[in-house]
Parts: structure tokens; sequence; C-alpha cells
């Protein structure tokens, strides 16, 4: 196969398993917030299932911004991560593809959750953390995991 095609197929790939993934997490957050829309708790040990909304990013940072103003620095940084990521994968392991797949998906859905009401559902409580969601374990699994394709890759290769 022709590097072009290789890239092509790649980027392709990128893409199906990227929005497959925000389908999975789209209908898990929906089914999540269905089930905990009365106010109701579900213990899972060492986690709680707990419905919450966040207005702000990470960690309710900017809170207090108008939607208008979080929503377009969210899409700047998916762009960011995007072109990054449709720049890079052709030349990036396949564990660092489904790194790159994990964080976009992870944004996208967080994205997508927030444009509709303006705020972000969460609902994985531990006690000790502030409540978060699938997308945003998405994001920091595929963080860590490009970060060890990264360092696992031979001195003196690049990943474009």
């Amino acid at each position: 196969m022709s590097a072009p095609a290789r890239s092509t197929r790649a980027r392709i790939g990128l893409a199906i398993l990227t929005a497959t993934i925000v389908g999975i997490v789209v209908a898990a957050t929906g089914a999540t917030e269905a089930a905990l829309a009365d106010g109701r708790s579900i213990d899972l040990a060492l986690l709680h299932l707990r419905l919450t909304y966040n207005s702000g990013v990470a960690f309710s940072l900017g809170a207090g911004l108008p939607v208008g103003v979080v929503l377009t620095a969210t899409v700047l940084i998916i762009a960011g991560v995007a072109t990054y990521a449709w720049r890079s994968t052709p030349t990036t392991p396949m564990p660092g593809r489904i790194g790159l797949a994990a964080i976009l998906a992870g944004a996208l859905s967080n994205l997508l959750d927030r444009a509709t009401d303006g705020v972000v559902t969460d609902y994985v409580h531990t006690g000790w953390f502030p409540t978060f969601n699938l997308a945003d374990t998405l994001i920091t699994l595929g963080a860590v995991v490009l970060i060890l394709t990264a360092l696992r890759e031979p001195k003196g290769s690049s990943t474009g």
C-alpha cells in the first residue's frame, strides 16, 4: 500500500474511532442523566454516580464566564488538537492513535453536552476528587496513552 493510501486509511480510522466513541459517551451520559434525574445516587463502592452540572471547564474553572466564551475557547482548543491528530496520525503508532481518538472523543462529547444547555453533565463522584464524567476520563486516559506512546518511541524518530 502506498504512503498516501496508508495516511488516508489511518486518518479515516481515527475519524471512525473518534465518532464511535463520541456516540458511546453521548448515549452513556444520556442514560446516566435519565437514571439520576430524580436526585438519586448510585453507590458503586469506590465511586458514586451523582448528577451535577458544570458551567465551567476542568474543576469548574471559568464557571462565571458567558457560555459563548467557554464554547468558543473549547472549539478553538479542539480544533488545535484535531489538527495535530490529523497531521500526526499517519506516523503515530496504533496506541497513540487510540489515545488521540480518546482525547478528541472526550473533548467533542463535552462540547456537544455543553452546546445543548451551557453546562457539562458530570456524574462520577469519588468523595475526594471533583465530580467528573466519562468524557473527562477519556481525555485523561488518552493523554496518558499518548505520553506513554511517545516515551516508547525510538530515539530520533518523529510523529509528524
